[in-house]
């Protein structure tokens, strides 16, 4: 099985490394973060991601610009907003996102 590619964005760096340590717990999900737009945008270029998940403190201007930027390239990826808890609330996100039920 192919694993999912899971693109997380996040302005700040602990919460970042967190919850991309915690998507790459799931052995059929594979993390990445990006800090800033032009890193998102950079992943996303060379990677084809299932999932984006935007964390706090993004603006708006900024997920707008990244949202339509992310479906022009690839229309069925999926976007959707963090907004944070525990390693629980991820997944159930994620798989509610992809709507899969394995974990």
């Amino acid at each position: 099985m192919e694993k999912i590619n899971i693109l997380y964005i996040g302005r700040h760096p602990e919460i970042l490394e967190t919850v991309v340590r915690l998507i790459n717990n799931n052995e059929n999900w594979s993390g990445y973060g990006a800090g800033s737009d032009e890193e998102a945008i950079s992943f996303f270029k060379k990677i084809n991601f299932d999932l984006v998940l935007l964390g706090c403190g993004i603006p708006k201007e900024s997920e707008d610009i990244l949202t339509n930027t992310f479906l022009t390239h690839s229309p069925k990826c999926r976007i959707i907003q963090h907004y944070g808890g525990g390693s629980g609330l991820l997944s159930n996100e994620i798989l509610s996102a992809l709507n899969k039920t394995y974990v």
